[in-house]
Protein backbone atom coordinates (compact mmCIF):
# COMPACT_ATOMS: atom_id res chain seq x y z
CA UNK A 1 0.00 0.00 0.00
CA UNK A 2 2.85 2.36 0.85
CA UNK A 3 4.45 1.88 -2.60
CA UNK A 4 1.10 2.43 -4.33
CA UNK A 5 0.66 5.71 -2.47
CA UNK A 6 4.17 6.85 -3.42
CA UNK A 7 3.48 5.95 -7.03
CA UNK A 8 0.21 7.91 -7.06
CA UNK A 9 1.82 10.99 -5.51
CA UNK A 10 4.74 10.77 -7.93
CA UNK A 11 2.37 10.50 -10.90
CA UNK A 12 0.38 13.52 -9.72
CA UNK A 13 3.57 15.51 -9.23
CA UNK A 14 4.91 14.57 -12.65
CA UNK A 15 1.58 15.43 -14.25
CA UNK A 16 1.59 18.89 -12.65
CA UNK A 17 5.17 19.54 -13.66
CA UNK A 18 4.51 18.38 -17.22
CA UNK A 19 1.37 20.51 -17.34
CA UNK A 20 3.29 23.59 -16.21
CA UNK A 21 6.12 23.00 -18.71
CA UNK A 22 3.46 22.65 -21.39
CA UNK A 23 2.59 26.24 -20.50
CA UNK A 24 5.88 27.35 -22.08
CA UNK A 25 4.26 26.69 -25.46
CA UNK A 26 1.18 28.78 -24.70
CA UNK A 27 1.10 31.96 -26.74
CA UNK A 28 -1.59 33.70 -24.74
CA UNK A 29 0.07 33.99 -21.33
CA UNK A 30 -0.68 37.73 -21.19
CA UNK A 31 -4.44 37.07 -21.50
CA UNK A 32 -4.21 34.48 -18.73
CA UNK A 33 -2.19 36.97 -16.64
CA UNK A 34 -5.01 39.52 -17.01
CA UNK A 35 -7.48 36.85 -15.83
CA UNK A 36 -5.21 36.05 -12.86
CA UNK A 37 -5.12 39.74 -11.87
CA UNK A 38 -8.95 39.80 -11.88
CA UNK A 39 -8.98 36.62 -9.76
CA UNK A 40 -6.52 38.10 -7.22
CA UNK A 41 -8.68 41.24 -6.93
CA UNK A 42 -11.91 39.23 -6.78
CA UNK A 43 -10.56 36.93 -4.05
CA UNK A 44 -9.43 39.87 -1.92
CA UNK A 45 -10.12 43.44 -3.08
CA UNK A 46 -7.54 44.80 -0.61
CA UNK A 47 -4.79 43.71 -3.02
CA UNK A 48 -5.94 46.32 -5.59
CA UNK A 49 -3.88 49.02 -3.88
CA UNK A 50 -0.67 47.16 -4.75
CA UNK A 51 -1.64 46.87 -8.42
CA UNK A 52 -2.23 50.64 -8.55
CA UNK A 53 0.74 51.81 -6.44
CA UNK A 54 3.58 49.44 -7.38
CA UNK A 55 6.24 50.60 -9.84
CA UNK A 56 5.72 47.30 -11.67
CA UNK A 57 4.72 43.69 -11.17
CA UNK A 58 5.06 40.22 -12.66
CA UNK A 59 2.04 37.91 -12.86
CA UNK A 60 2.26 34.13 -13.20
CA UNK A 61 -1.27 32.87 -13.96
CA UNK A 62 -0.42 29.22 -13.36
CA UNK A 63 2.57 27.63 -11.68
CA UNK A 64 2.62 23.87 -11.38
CA UNK A 65 4.52 22.43 -8.46
CA UNK A 66 4.98 18.85 -7.39
CA UNK A 67 7.28 16.42 -5.73
CA UNK A 68 7.91 13.48 -3.54
CA UNK A 69 11.04 14.17 -1.54
CA UNK A 70 12.55 16.25 -4.35
CA UNK A 71 10.26 18.40 -6.43
CA UNK A 72 10.05 21.11 -9.02
CA UNK A 73 7.92 23.98 -10.21
CA UNK A 74 7.59 26.06 -13.36
CA UNK A 75 5.39 28.68 -14.94
CA UNK A 76 5.24 31.52 -17.46
CA UNK A 77 4.33 35.09 -16.66
CA UNK A 78 3.85 38.64 -17.85
CA UNK A 79 5.74 41.73 -16.67
CA UNK A 80 3.84 45.01 -16.18
CA UNK A 81 5.03 48.56 -15.60
CA UNK A 82 2.55 51.38 -15.11
CA UNK A 83 -0.26 48.90 -15.80
CA UNK A 84 1.06 48.12 -19.32
CA UNK A 85 2.71 44.90 -20.48
CA UNK A 86 6.45 45.40 -20.96
CA UNK A 87 7.82 41.85 -21.00
CA UNK A 88 7.53 38.12 -20.46
CA UNK A 89 9.12 35.88 -17.85
CA UNK A 90 9.62 32.26 -16.89
CA UNK A 91 9.98 30.84 -13.41
CA UNK A 92 11.62 27.56 -12.41
CA UNK A 93 12.21 26.14 -8.97
CA UNK A 94 13.86 23.05 -7.58
CA UNK A 95 13.00 23.20 -3.88
CA UNK A 96 15.35 21.80 -1.29
CA UNK A 97 13.90 19.86 1.60
CA UNK A 98 10.93 17.56 1.92
CA UNK A 99 7.93 18.00 -0.35
CA UNK A 100 5.01 15.67 -0.90
CA UNK A 101 2.13 16.23 -3.30
CA UNK A 102 1.26 18.58 -6.10
CA UNK A 103 -0.18 22.06 -6.37
CA UNK A 104 -1.19 24.65 -8.93
CA UNK A 105 -1.19 28.31 -7.95
CA UNK A 106 -1.02 31.84 -9.31
CA UNK A 107 1.67 34.26 -8.18
CA UNK A 108 2.13 38.01 -8.41
CA UNK A 109 5.38 39.80 -7.54
CA UNK A 110 5.14 43.53 -6.84
CA UNK A 111 8.12 45.88 -7.24
CA UNK A 112 8.05 48.94 -5.02
CA UNK A 113 10.45 51.02 -7.11
CA UNK A 114 12.65 51.15 -10.21
CA UNK A 115 15.60 49.57 -8.37
CA UNK A 116 13.63 46.43 -7.45
CA UNK A 117 12.06 46.27 -10.93
CA UNK A 118 15.44 46.58 -12.66
CA UNK A 119 16.92 43.92 -10.38
CA UNK A 120 14.15 41.50 -11.42
CA UNK A 121 14.33 42.28 -15.14
CA UNK A 122 18.14 42.07 -15.22
CA UNK A 123 20.08 39.05 -16.48
CA UNK A 124 18.87 36.50 -13.90
CA UNK A 125 16.96 36.92 -10.67
CA UNK A 126 16.54 34.41 -7.86
CA UNK A 127 14.67 34.58 -4.56
CA UNK A 128 16.72 33.87 -1.46
CA UNK A 129 16.03 30.58 0.30
CA UNK A 130 14.07 32.25 3.13
CA UNK A 131 11.74 34.25 0.85
CA UNK A 132 8.07 33.52 1.48
CA UNK A 133 4.78 34.68 0.02
CA UNK A 134 1.51 35.96 1.41
CA UNK A 135 -1.37 33.60 0.57
CA UNK A 136 -4.33 35.55 -0.79
CA UNK A 137 -7.65 34.32 0.58
CA UNK A 138 -11.07 35.90 0.79
CA UNK A 139 -11.34 38.48 3.55
CA UNK A 140 -7.81 37.97 4.91
CA UNK A 141 -5.67 41.00 5.67
CA UNK A 142 -3.14 41.74 2.94
CA UNK A 143 -1.76 44.80 4.70
CA UNK A 144 1.89 43.79 4.45
CA UNK A 145 5.12 45.59 3.66
CA UNK A 146 7.72 45.22 0.93
CA UNK A 147 10.98 43.43 1.72
CA UNK A 148 13.97 44.61 -0.28
CA UNK A 149 11.50 46.38 -2.57
CA UNK A 150 9.62 43.17 -3.41
CA UNK A 151 6.31 41.73 -2.23
CA UNK A 152 4.97 38.31 -3.28
CA UNK A 153 1.38 37.03 -3.18
CA UNK A 154 0.14 33.57 -4.14
CA UNK A 155 -3.34 32.21 -4.74
CA UNK A 156 -3.89 28.44 -4.62
CA UNK A 157 -5.75 27.01 -7.59
CA UNK A 158 -5.84 23.40 -6.47
CA UNK A 159 -3.89 20.45 -5.21
CA UNK A 160 -2.30 19.55 -1.93
CA UNK A 161 1.30 20.36 -1.14
CA UNK A 162 3.27 20.27 2.07
CA UNK A 163 5.60 23.22 1.40
CA UNK A 164 4.97 26.98 1.38
CA UNK A 165 8.16 28.79 0.40
CA UNK A 166 8.91 30.60 -2.86
CA UNK A 167 12.60 30.66 -1.97
CA UNK A 168 14.86 29.36 -4.70
CA UNK A 169 12.60 30.47 -7.54
CA UNK A 170 14.69 31.50 -10.57
CA UNK A 171 13.42 33.90 -13.20
CA UNK A 172 14.34 34.58 -16.79
CA UNK A 173 12.90 37.74 -18.33
CA UNK A 174 12.53 39.05 -21.85
CA UNK A 175 11.52 42.65 -22.28
CA UNK A 176 9.34 43.62 -25.26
Amino acid sequence: IKNKMKTKITMIALFLIAFSFNGFAQKDVSAKSAEAIKEFKHTNDKISKYFSSAYGYAVFPSIGKGGLGVGGAAGNGTIYKGGAIVGDCKMTQVPVGFQAGGQAYSEVIFFKDKTAFDRFTGEKFEFAAQTSAVAVTAGASVDVDYRDGILVFTHAKGGLMYEASVGGQKFKTEMR
